[in-house]
């Protein structure tokens, strides 16, 4: 299979869907690899680097989409992306689609067989291709809160680890996934008072034990989620329904009663965002202000760290990438767990929560790609 990996273009994205190390696994395993010029310089990556493992240089990525089987990407396709998939093509990336129908619309125009990082599972339940992103981000965004709390950023103007005779900051994190357990440690060891909520009690168990009375864990409802808002210094949210759309948890209502300048740090801002108020930024402008209250919500927090995070997403999407390049659409059959990937394929959704979220029909993916 010829696999294609173009330079990304969203908003201050540095990462890139093959590293080095990765295209010459592809090329170990017989296939070609096409990486667009300047593809890994986000992550001191040069054009020999690839050359080096084995890849032809593309000089445009035109060039990459019209010669690829497969391509390789970290974001979602921007417009004019779309357009230059084709039917017959596998295209193996993060997309987010629940909340962005006109992406999906591109999709299912192009004809394009789309698999979709975020909902691949595994033999646990878990989302491994997910996991390592949500990890990098869930660190990121106590970092991105504790700058976003300081006055000349908008914010309180407090220390989250105060000092000596001055109390520490107030960090609630909605959602004890892993970008929750990830904000936790991060804010923990930065000397923050920290409070998780999730509506399930064994992993409020876990994480009670995990942390061993260094969080406070709280039942999620909705005056738990008020109680704790109103008195936070900096809320991250953490919450993650596989493929759908993430619940809108925090209120325009509620922001009248959270602290002026309190940060609003939305890690689910890729699946549409938990708050309410919350709308997509960028690396190059982070925030913005409503009712006195600071918003981070920036969809792809770990462009920020590419060499940390291009790594670390390559090593957990490597094995099924090459399972796709060695045996194409029959791979997905095999798997189970890659085909929970599967969000569009022809024409079709394949994805149940992705369906649901944009409210059209659905197909069974096995039968889809069977037909």
């Amino acid at each position: 299979m010829r696999v294609g990996c173009p330079r990304e273009i969203k908003n201050h994205e540095y990462r890139v869907g093959l590293t080095p190390s990765a295209a010459r696994e592809y090329v170990a395993h017989g296939h070609s690899v096409l990486v667009e010029t300047g593809a890994g310089a986000g992550i001191d990556a040069s054009d020999a680097d690839y050359e080096a493992a084995g890849a032809e240089i593309a000089a445009d990525a035109a060039t990459v989409f019209a010669g690829a089987d497969m391509i390789v990407k970290v974001k979602e396709p921007q417009p004019h992306e779309w357009v230059q998939l084709r039917e017959g093509q596998i295209l193996y990336t993060y997309l987010h689609l629940a909340p962005d129908p006109a992406q999906t619309e591109g999709l299912l125009a192009s004809g394009v067989t789309a698999i979709a990082y975020e909902t691949v599972t595994d033999a646990r339940g878990g989302l491994p291709l997910l996991a390592p992103m949500s990890e990098v981000a869930g660190r990121l965004s106590i970092q991105a809160a504790a700058r976003a709390l300081e006055k000349a950023q908008g914010g309180r103007g407090v220390l989250l680890g105060g000092v000596p005779g001055v109390a520490s900051g107030k960090v609630v994190i909605i959602g004890g996934g892993v970008v929750g357990k990830e904000a936790a440690k991060m804010a923990i060891g930065l000397g923050a008072t920290v409070t998780i909520l999730d509506r399930s009690i064994p992993r409020l168990r876990e994480l009670d034990d995990l942390f061993a009375g260094r969080v406070h864990t709280r039942y999620s409802t909705k005056t738990a989620i008020e109680e704790e808002v109103f008195a936070a210094d900096a809320i991250i949210g953490a919450v993650l329904i596989p493929g759908a759309s993430a619940p809108q948890l925090v209120t325009r209502q509620m922001l009248s009663g959270m602290r002026k300048g309190a940060v609003l740090v939305d890690v689910a801002i890729d699946q549409g965002g938990c708050f309410e108020t919350s709308h997509p930024t960028t690396h190059a402008e982070p925030t913005f202000e409503v009712d006195g209250v600071v918003h981070y919500c920036v969809a792809n927090m770990p462009g920020a760290v590419p060499i940390t995070s291009a790594h670390a997403l390559n090593n957990a999407t490597l094995p099924f990438g090459l399972a796709l390049a060695d045996n194409g659409l029959a791979a997905l059959l095999a798997d189970p767990h890659l085909l929970q990937g599967l969000n569009v394929h022809r024409g079709q959704i394949t994805n149940r929560a992705v369906a649901e979220s944009l409210g059209r029909d659905l197909v069974d993916p096995a039968r889809a790609i069977a037909a």
